[in-house]
């Protein structure tokens, strides 16, 4: 763990996963701290991830999980011929759009598990072959879902960003306070 994530007020469960999300996404969202367009959309390593693609994934995913849970249709739609799309940034796409667009989200998911009456309730899964039939899966379940989704690509954009730069994780915790 790169930040401190500060323990939650006695009993609140749900600012405690919503801080450890946040966290998660922090790690991301420093990763392309000081990089051009250019920089962003380059992949560095032997892998097809760059970092904007990895912060329009991130944001997407979350936004994807989100209408789930409310039990509606997806923003965007993704399957073989568009998948690609989801890790990478089009057209007019910049990191500070995704940014932007991943604050709306966030404050979204913020709200939503706020206000849901328990972290207890389900939504039923997408009938993808992945998910077990007619499964269901609870607030609690989404919120630990996310946290290790978006930890999982803040790895990722730890290793793509060394790769363009050297700055390691620490380095851009650094330079994030020094921005103030």
């Amino acid at each position: 763990m790169v930040t401190h994530v500060s323990a939650e007020v006695r009993g609140d469960e749900r600012g405690a996963l919503l801080a450890f999300i946040e966290e998660q996404r922090g790690g991301i969202r420093r990763s392309v701290l000081g990089l051009t367009e250019e920089q962003a959309r380059s992949r560095p390593s032997a892998s097809e991830l760059s970092l904007g693609g990895l912060l329009k994934h991130a944001a997407e995913v979350e936004q994807m999980w989100l209408a789930r849970a409310r039990q509606e249709a997806p923003p965007v739609r993704r399957d073989q011929s568009n998948w690609h799309e989801s890790f990478e940034l089009v057209g007019e796409e910049t990191v500070a759009s995704q940014l932007a667009h991943w604050e709306r989200v966030a404050a979204d998911t913020e709200k939503f598990i706020r206000s849901a009456p328990s972290l207890d309730d389900t939504f039923p899964l997408p009938p993808d072959p992945w998910f077990p039939p007619e499964g269901q899966v609870s607030l609690r379940w989404l919120c630990l879902h996310l946290i290790r989704e978006t930890a999982r690509h803040a790895g990722h954009a730890d290793i793509v960003r060394e790769s363009l730069d050297g700055r390691t994780a620490f380095e851009l915790v650094a330079l994030e306070r020094a921005r103030g």
